[in-house]
């Protein structure tokens, strides 16, 4: 069983930085691809950020691109998501997730944490 915790959110204003940590158990990178979706309220979640744990390929969302930056630390079982010059829009809650590798990043898949909000205010 896959579990996955997420931390690192919280306010800042627009321009700033933050870092997102997600911290797995059960060997999250056997599973193919680890992932970072977002959820603004009232909308519905979407793909932010992936990596493919064979060869830290990496795939962005074109909102995120050139801002945002995915990554692991295999030994920590940890992936992260840097953000940079956020803007007001990124406001959401920011979910960690973990799937098979070649499944859509546009699928509701695999194993997700409980989210952690990152507010950006302008």
């Amino acid at each position: 069983q896959v579990q996955l915790v997420e931390s690192g959110g919280g306010s800042v204003q627009a321009g700033g930085s933050l870092r997102l940590s997600c911290l797995g158990s059960g060997n999250i990178f056997n599973s193919g691809a680890m992932a970072w979706y977002r959820q603004a309220q009232g909308d519905q979640r979407e793909f932010v950020a992936g990596l493919i744990s064979d060869d830290d390929t990496t795939f962005y969302a074109d909102s995120v691109k050139n801002r945002f930056t995915i990554s692991r630390d295999k030994a920590k079982a940890t992936i992260y998501l840097q953000m940079n010059t956020l803007k007001s829009e990124d406001t959401a809650v920011y979910f960690c997730n973990s799937r098979r590798r070649g499944t859509g990043w546009g699928r509701d898949s695999g194993y997700w944490g409980q989210g952690t909000q990152v507010t950006v205010s302008s």
